[in-house]
């Protein structure tokens, strides 16, 4: 089955990808044989994981995912899912 999951970084950050063969992927991530952005920020560890029914349904999720500010993926992690809509209301624009 296809997932969207998300990494939780050595130096902090998040990795978000999805993948058919979750265990396969993170074996890939931790061995440096993953995405580049891990590689270098190894060890890595799993924080989240959703299963989806198609690819282009994890694919999808993915992206979304990936534009996320870190609080929202923090509450994502967390499982705060009240708190998701109250993180994607738009930072105001500066004035002039």
């Amino acid at each position: 089955m296809p997932y969207t999951y998300m990494l939780g970084c050595s130096d902090g950050s998040y990795y978000v990808g999805s993948t058919f063969d979750l265990e396969r992927r993170l074996a890939q991530h931790q061995s440096g044989d993953g995405a580049a952005y891990t590689r270098r920020r190894r060890p890595v560890l799993l924080v989240w994981a959703e299963e989806y029914d198609r690819i282009d349904e994890a694919y999808a999720r993915e992206k979304q995912v990936q534009g996320w500010s870190r609080a929202k993926r923090e509450a994502l992690i967390r499982g705060d899912y009240a708190a998701l809509p109250a993180l994607s209301v738009g930072r105001p624009k500066p004035a002039g």
